[in-house]
């Protein structure tokens, strides 16, 4: 055997040891992972309660919210159908959060209780006070089903009010009646038996037909897919309405039915009842089968029928279509019993050319006579803001141009023209003029807040500026339409109007925070300014008391303004030179440059950090851009898409290039990372620029053509428009990705078009061409993550690749 075979040999022997201690990327099983110590103390940080006033502001509920369930949780049983998510165990909505426990106390503080009587570890779902503030209402999920239970001053004892299980599959909400006396909710029918039973041996296949209609189809979720969820659906969703005493004496109301919605009139004498029925759909979620709308008295019997509605599979497309015949039914809030709706004179089609878009009909009690109309709307009907006998407010829009228009009206002279008081962009922040305040009225509904014996309204808004938003509260003169600044938040403050508490003395309530202070509610007298706190919130994030915040202007090289949030670590000064950073965003339409520049958000609001949050990460040394402005615009008959690639990649470049020249930010360690919209973002940029170290893409969407008939704001269908729908699916330049990226995606993803299959396919694309790619699938996980198991293995896995890809980069 000669010397070269030899080393030959050798050599052939080294490199198969070499490449058998090469670890070749693959399927990996992994326990769940924990982060780093810090971000796991504020993932577990107690959530802050919620606050809940009566409607007279003399008592407050404070609610303690529950912290993460776990994945045991979420790993219950889970109906998938319909268009929605049942828990069959307790007949509600599946994955549902709740609160553990419930304090009352006076508005002043004095007065404090603790619910007495509750069990241990209660899971509190819906809560209400009464409309004279003298009770509570609220139910208790248990493993039984969902009860309702009531508490009642002075001594705030909780009891269960009832035997029977409700059933909040429809039906999550129950309804106090007008005067305090009693309940309606919808209970699991008592005699229902058991649920049905799937065969295993199909019995045949299932079909559907078009008989040559057109109608957009959206990529839905969760939808029916044969005969059994036909049944499981009708099962679990009909309910027995009830009427239930505080003494818990209960009487029915009509018989059992698939109700999708039920309201009192604002006297308490009628029930508007919609109810779901048959023949159900394969395409579209259960809103939009076919439903009767019906006027009941309080025994259940009927009254009159509004409308028998079809199945609406057969919407136009477009985003400002809807459905033909009579829709948005609702209680007018300031008479006894007045019934509204609408109906589209267009056919629900927008592209049709039409002077009327919408008119709105009303029928009054005892609902005998014809329906009248009460007014018609150019644009598309948004809605009524009820005030008095002969002023009330109505709202039209148009998504396509943007285009606002609200507009005053007589109700009791319907053929009176009505008066434009706002016409505007919805896009333009800077010239928004706030929202009429309303307040309760006799029947409990919210009606306009009059002042100056009625020749007044008053206005309150974010306050949109920029040098960001700085909330107001304006008192209107309707005769005039002129405003009044009555008071507005003042740095380093931010702080917002939420109600009146006495107009006539000159006192709101406000929600007040600051960088520091986190948010709080204070009574504030408009009169001499005097603020007297009311809640007593804690910084619940010691952590991040040292880090710094600061709302950065800079601008695209086209001259678009844009801005984003900096976050630095605690204790950094310039001397430590640029740092790894992570820069987190989610692009946004627009129709105007100069609406895409206006600046959003504020310096002086606390920062609230959600379990999920990006800017956990500033506590290992990376400074964050979050929220960094990434606006996508089309003006005149140019679509924003029509340059997404190129606006998108001149956005990420003006940021780091900003970010870069303050010296907080290393331009050889960035990363970019976004959620839905932004993964997809995410992925696009790495595959069209260099800018990035490494990328974070969650929950996304990559390939266009699986949402062929619109997605996020683009209104053209994929055979309108192949060519955009092709050059901004990241799939199809995935040859392009020469940048790590970690996909991370939840297993049952139930939001429209971000199917788990997109991260998958998306993800075997990058592995067929080489790239550096990481696949992680949560189970049980939707398209948000909520078990603490997947939260903290997901920020593992951010952290993981954001050392080895950014802040350790070779």
């Amino acid at each position: 055997m000669n010397h070269q075979f030899l080393t030959l040999r050798f050599f052939l022997f080294l490199i198969i040891v070499f490449l058998g201690s090469i670890t070749v990327p693959g399927q990996t099983d992994l326990t769940y992972q924990v982060p780093p110590k810090e971000i796991v103390d504020i993932v577990d940080a107690p959530p802050t309660p919620s606050i809940v006033f009566s409607h007279d502001y003399n008592m407050l509920a404070i609610l303690d919210r529950a912290s993460l369930p776990s994945i045991e949780d979420l790993a219950s049983p889970e109906l998938r159908i319909g268009g929605t998510r049942i828990d069959p165990v307790t007949n509600g909505r599946s994955r549902s959060r709740y609160y553990t426990g419930i304090t009352i106390k006076n508005i002043d503080g004095s007065g404090e209780f603790r619910l007495k009587g509750l069990p241990q570890k209660p899971k509190i779902g819906n809560f209400s006070w009464s409309p004279d503030d003298q009770h509570i209402a609220f139910t208790l999920i248990t493993t039984g089903g969902i009860e309702l239970w009531l508490s009642s001053a002075p001594d705030w004892q909780a009891r269960k009010l009832t035997d029977y299980k409700l059933n909040q599959t429809m039906l999550y909400r129950f309804l106090w009646l007008p005067d305090s006396k009693g309940i309606i909710i919808g209970i699991v029918v008592p005699e229902r038996g058991d649920p049905p039973v799937k065969s295993t041996i199909p019995e045949g296949p299932v079909v559907q037909e078009t008989v040559g209609k057109m109608a957009a189809v959206r990529t839905y979720q969760d939808l029916l897919e044969n005969r059994y969820d036909e049944e499981f659906f009708e099962y679990y969703t009909t309910s027995q309405l009830i009427r239930t005493g505080l003494d818990g004496e209960a009487v029915s109301i009509g018989e059992p039915g698939m109700y999708a919605s039920v309201s009192t009139s604002p006297d308490g004498t009628y029930i508007l009842v919609e109810q779901i029925k048959k023949p159900f759909s394969y395409l579209v979620p259960y809103y939009r089968f076919p439903q009767t709308v019906e006027i009941w008295d309080m025994q259940g019997n009927l009254v009159h029928q509004l409308a028998n509605i079809p199945l609406t599979e057969d919407i136009p497309k477009g985003f400002d279509a809807v459905q033909t015949g009579p829709r948005y039914f609702s209680w007018r809030s300031d008479v006894p019993a007045t019934v509204c709706w609408v109906e589209a004179q267009d056919g629900g089609d927008p592209k049709k050319e039409v002077e009327i878009r919408d008119k709105v009909f009303f029928l009054e009690a005892p609902f005998s006579g014809e329906p009248m109309e009460l007014l018609t709307t150019k644009l598309r009907y948004s809605g009524i803001t009820w005030g008095n006998e002969h002023f009330a407010l109505v709202t039209e829009h148009w998504r396509e141009t943007r285009q606002i228009i609200t507009s005053s009206f007589d109700p009791a002279s319907p053929q009176m023209i009505k008066k434009i008081i706002f016409d505007r962009s919805s896009e333009d922040r800077y010239n928004d003029p706030g929202s009429f305040v309303t307040i309760e009225n006799e029947y409990g509904r919210n009606v306009l807040l009059f002042t100056d014996k009625g020749t007044s309204l008053y206005l309150s808004g974010r306050g949109a500026s920029p040098e960001g938003n700085r909330p107001f509260l304006d008192k209107y003169t309707i005769s005039t339409g002129g405003t009044t600044r009555l008071w507005r938040s003042e740095a380093p403050y931010y702080e917002s109007f939420e109600e009146f508490v006495d107009e006539k003395k000159g006192i709101i309530l406000t929600n007040r925070q600051s960088v520091t202070e986190p948010p709080n509610y204070f009574l504030r007298n408009l009169r001499n300014n005097k603020l007297t706190r009311i809640t007593h919130m804690e910084h619940p994030y010691p952590q991040l008391k040292g880090v710094k915040k600061e709302l950065v202007k800079y601008e695209r090289e086209d001259g678009v303004q844009l801005t984003f949030e900096l976050y630095l670590p605690a204790g950094y000064t310039p001397e430590d030179g640029p740092l790894p950073t992570l820069l987190w965003a989610y692009p946004r339409e627009y129709k105007s440059a100069a609406s895409a520049g206006q600046v959003s958000g504020s310096p002086y609001t606390f920062t609230y950090v959600s379990s999920t949050s990006a800017l956990l990460f500033v506590t290992q040394g990376y400074a964050i851009l979050n929220d960094a402005a990434f606006p996508i615009v089309g003006e005149g008959d140019e679509e924003p898409n029509d340059t997404f690639i190129e606006q998108l990649v001149a956005n990420a470049a003006a940021a780091i290039d900003k970010a870069v020249e303050m010296g907080v930010t290393d331009r050889e360690r960035v990363a970019v990372g976004g959620h839905s919209y932004g993964a997809f973002m995410t992925a696009n940029l790495l595959a069209h620029s260099d800018l990035f170290a490494a990328g974070i893409a969650r929950s996304g969407a990559y390939n266009r053509t699986l949402t062929p008939f619109g997605f996020q704001a683009e209104p053209r269908t994929y055979w309108e428009a192949p060519d955009i729908y092709y050059n901004m699916s990241p799939f199809m330049h995935a040859d392009q990705v020469k940048t790590p990226i970690l996909l991370i995606h939840g297993i049952a993803d139930n939001n429209s078009g971000t199917f788990p299959i997109q991260s998958e396919r998306f993800y075997s694309a990058l592995k067929g061409h080489g790239a550096t790619a990481r696949l992680v699938m949560l189970p049980q996980e939707s398209h948000g993550y909520q078990a603490r198991e997947s939260v903290l293995h997901m920020l593992w896995e951010t952290y993981q690749w954001l050392e080895k890809y950014v802040k350790n980069k070779e």
